[in-house]
Order: C-alpha cells, then sequence, then structure tokens
C-alpha cells in the first residue's frame, strides 16, 4: 500500500481491484533530433496501467549529465509542460511503477540514479529473489544506498563495475542477477536494454524514423508513432547509440518463462504479445470459458474494464446476450481526498455503481480475468442482488490463483488468497455470495493465446516455480524491515 507522499491517500477502496497488482513499465529512446522528454511522457502515459504509484523520466545530451525528475503519483500529476521543458536532451529513460520490493516512498520512485565510478539512470520492472544476498555483497564493499528498492542494487553494480564500457558491466552482472528484470540502463553516450535470461517479464524493441527505442509493451511505441521490431530477447543486451543498435546474447538456453498473466490481465488489450493482440485473445478466453462452464442465464455482463473483452466472447459463444451492468467511475484513480467513514462504508461504488434497469429480474453472468483475495468480488455479487439481480454467476478467465509471485507482481499472502483452503469452485462461490463459480482451465488460458505452457510462467495457478529457490525468496518489505541502509 502507498505509505508516503502525494499517493498516501490514495486507498486500496479506490484503487483496488481484485485482480493482482500491476508491476511496472520501462522506457528508453536514443533520439537525437527529438523531444525524447515528450516521447517518454506519452510512453509512459500509454502504460500508465502498470503501475500507478509513482512515475519518472530522465534525459541526457550526449556527453553531457543526466537530469532526472521522479515523483509519486500518476504520468499526469507528476509532470507539466514546464517540467517537461527543463528536460531537454538527446536521450530519455521513463518509468512507472507498483511497489514489488520496498515501499511507495519518494526514494524508492524511478528512474534510479547513481554516480559512482560511472553516471547512470536506470528503470527496471521485475523483482531480484537474490537482492538480499547482493546487496549485503555491495554494503560489504562500502557501497551506500538512498533507497530500499532492488532496482537501486543493479544500478549501483553498474555504477561501480570496473568495465569501461557499460555494455561489459551489464555483460558481467546480468549472470549474477536471479529473478525477474527487464531493465533499461541510460548512460552520457548509449541505452542499453537487457532482459532476465527466462523472460519473465516483457520487453520490446521499436523504431521510431531512423531511431531506435525500447519498452515494456507495444503500445507504448503506437502512442509515439514508432513500430514494433521484436522482442527483447531472455539474455539479450542490446545497445542503443545514435541511429544504430548492436546486440550481445549474455545467456542462452535457460528456460523461457514468460508470465502467463501478461496475457490474461497486466498488458493492455492493445498491445501484441505471443504473436497476437491480446484484446483477440481474451475473447478467445471468454468463448473457452463459455465451453467450459456454461450456465443457464438471461444476460452477461463484465466486471470493466478488465472483463470486457471476455464477457463478450463468452456472449459470441453462448448466444445469452451481453449489456452494461455497471457504470464505471473512470476518474476515481485521480483524486487524493479520502472518502472519510461516512463515504466507506459505499466501498467500491465509488468506482462501480450497478444499473438496476439493467439487471433487476436477470439471470446475470458476471465475467472478470481474476480473483485474489476476493474482498472486491464479494461486494460487486451484493451491490449486484441489492440492484435486484435474480441470480449471480461468476466467470473468471483465469484459474484460481493459490500462490504469490516472487517476481515482481505483487498478488497478497497465500493466506490471503479466497482461493486459500477452499478447494472446490463450489466452495469458493459460497464465500463470495455467488449462485456459482467457475475458473478458465490453465489449458484454456493456453489454447486461447496460442503458446505452450513450456515457455510460460503460470506459478501463481500451479505452485511450479520456474526459478529454483524461488519460494525461500524475500516477500514484499523483508529486504527494507531486514537490512540496515547505509545511506549514501
Amino acid at each position: 500500500m502507498p505509505e508516503d507522499g502525494l499517493a498516501s491517500p490514495m486507498t486500496d477502496l479506490l484503487t483496488d481491484r481484485d485482480g493482482p497488482r500491476d508491476e511496472c513499465g520501462v522506457f528508453g529512446i536514443y533520439g537525437p533530433g527529438h523531444d525524447v522528454a515528450r516521447l517518454a511522457y506519452f510512453a509512459l502515459y500509454a502504460l500508465q496501467h502498470r503501475g500507478q504509484e509513482s512515475a519518472g523520466i530522465a534525459t541526457t545530451d550526449v556527453g553531457g549529465n543526466i537530469m532526472t525528475l521522479r515523483d509519486l503519483g500518476l504520468v499526469s500529476q507528476v509532470f507539466d509542460e514546464q517540467k517537461l521543458r527543463a528536460l531537454p536532451g538527446d536521450m530519455a529513460l521513463g518509468h512507472v511503477r507498483y511497489s514489488t520490493t520496498g515501499s511507495s516512498t519518494w526514494e524508492n520512485a524511478q528512474p534510479v540514479y547513481r554516480s559512482d565510478r560511472r553516471e547512470i539512470a536506470l528503470a527496471h520492472n521485475g523483482t531480484l529473489i537474490n537482492a538480499v544476498e547482493l546487496h549485503g555483497e555491495l554494503r560489504e564493499r562500502g557501497v551506500a544506498f538512498r533507497s530500499t528498492s532492488d532496482s537501486e542494487i543493479i544500478a549501483a553494480l553498474l555504477s561501480t563495475h570496473e568495465a569501461e564500457k557499460i555494455e561489459d558491466a551489464v555483460a558481467d552482472v546480468l549472470p549474477r542477477l536471479r529473478g525477474a528484470f527487464s531493465t533499461v540502463v541510460m548512460t552520457d553516450d548509449k541505452v542499453v536494454a537487457f532482459r532476465d535470461p527466462h523472460g519473465l517479464r516483457p520487453l520490446v524493441l521499436g523504431m521510431l524514423g531512423d531511431r531506435y527505442c525500447v519498452a515494456s509493451e507495444s503500445c507504448a511505441l503506437d502512442i509515439i508513432g514508432a513500430r514494433l521490431l521484436r522482442d527483447v530477447e531472455p539474455g539479450e543486451v542490446i545497445t542503443i547509440t545514435d541511429g544504430a543498435f548492436s546486440t550481445r546474447m549474455v545467456v542462452e538456453g535457460e528456460r523461457k518463462a514468460f508470465c502467463v498473466f501478461e496475457y490474461i490481465y497486466f498488458a493492455r488489450p492493445d498491445s501484441f504479445m505471443g504473436g497476437t493482440v491480446l484484446q483477440g485473445a481474451r475473447g478467445r478466453m471468454g468463448e473457452l470459458l463459455s465451453r467450459e462452464a456454461p450456465v443457464d442465464a438471461d444476460l452477461v455482463i463484465a466486471v470493466p474494464d478488465s472483463g470486457n473483452p471476455a464477457a463478450r466472447g463468452y456472449s459470441r459463444a453462448s448466444g445469452i446476450p451481453q449489456d452494461d451492468g455497471f457504470v464505471k467511475n473512470r476518474y476515481v484513480a485521480r483524486t487524493f481526498i479520502q472518502p472519510g467513514q461516512e463515504l466507506r462504508k459505499h466501498g467500491l461504488r465509488l468506482k462501480f455503481n450497478p444499473m438496476p434497469e439493467i439487471v433487476k429480474g436477470q439471470r446475470l453472468v458476471v465475467v472478470d480475468d481474476s480473483i485474489v483475495r476476493g474482498n472486491t468480488t464479494r461486494q460487486i455479487v451484493q451491490m449486484l442482488r441489492e440492484a435486484g439481480a435474480k441470480e449471480v454467476h461468476l466467470r473468471i478467465t483465469a484459474p484460481a490463483i493459490r500462490n504469490p509471485c516472487y517476481y515482481g507482481i505483487d498478488m497478497s499472502t497465500r493466506e490471503e488468497m479466497v482461493a486459500h483452503g477452499r478447494d472446490t469452485e463450489e466452495e469458493i462461490a459460497a464465500e463470495l455470495g455467488a449462485d456459482s463459480l467457475h475458473y478458465l482451465s490453465l489449458d484454456g488460458v493456453y489454447e486461447a493465446v496460442g503458446v505452450t505452457r513450456e515457455t510460460h510462467c503460470d506459478a501463481c495457478f500451479s505452485g511450479e516455480y520456474p526459478l529454483p529457490g524461488t519460494p525461500g525468496a524475500q516477500d514484499k518489505h523483508a529486504f527494507e524491515h531486514g537490512l540496515p541502509l547505509v545511506r549514501a
């Protein structure tokens, strides 16, 4: 939960949905002749769904100093015209954050800036599972830290490295990092992007005119008029300079383990992943869910916005008509005023309001992408019944989540999950107050996307973690609570 600064009053009540918390989004460009700060701003705007706690941009002229501006809040709250004009340069780095290691404080906002042996800015999406070990090694060397984020560990390893070239430093450091890390680094003369050997988190390479850029998702390229070239490969290091890029494969042959939840929820529906636009894949998830879990009902409605594509797919396949059962207040995330006790009892109505004219007397199929704790879903079922729904049948386009993620997604503890200790869908449905509940099978997810399980991570569903030693990794705050800081 946010703890300090601008975002502190943004309570779980206002911002949460029952699915997992988002992670982070990164962007980098080498673009002489372009307004790189503005390009970074709009790229981050497109990646806002990946993190809403903080945002930041760093820029530099070739051979010049790195300038960084970061703060807690949404992209549109952190930056304005005056601030963007204060960030000139030929290169830019951008980051939006949801904290997965370390609290939501200004010190943990990114890009991370360090000036040890070399000056760098760094943006990171993912989580290191050996952060405590690496932090201890650096502290023994007398390296000081300003934050409690594992991202600064990567930055410190690179900033203090003795190699003359940053890409050589990355090539030496990358094999020592364990976990998920899609990372972009900027120095005074180049942008370097690299991805963990398992490819857990996404990272793509694009081209704007004759300049190259990288981003977490292709939607960030679309918004600035860049075209998608390809994914950055797992274990690959890409160096972007003036009108050119070079590539170096540092680690090869590891088991690929791309996060299957990117397809289900995290990535924007217009992003291109796994050989398909996700909007289509999510629609197919709804179609397959209708085949796996048919129900005699009158109306299909979505939990907006995450359930919209799947609800359309469910309706198409089942022949049950679809309508909007909720009005969503899309501006709730922009208020930082706490609702207070008088309004808090109305809870989720601040974000979703059911439409009695649509749902009254109807047997409803309610489609969403996932359930973790179940608190929001329970309230949704209750609101629909209060609005006059005759029956409420939950259909979820992901399997039951029973295991935490250690690779950059905040999914709560195992004990907090509504599926924990409940072996059947009937038990979970009873806990949520629904007439029935069915999850899409894991095979159904892979069929909808058109990919194989052998190259993906589905540990949150299956409990099978692709990286050895993962279950012993620290939780979100163990790193900062367990180690004293040596402040820089």
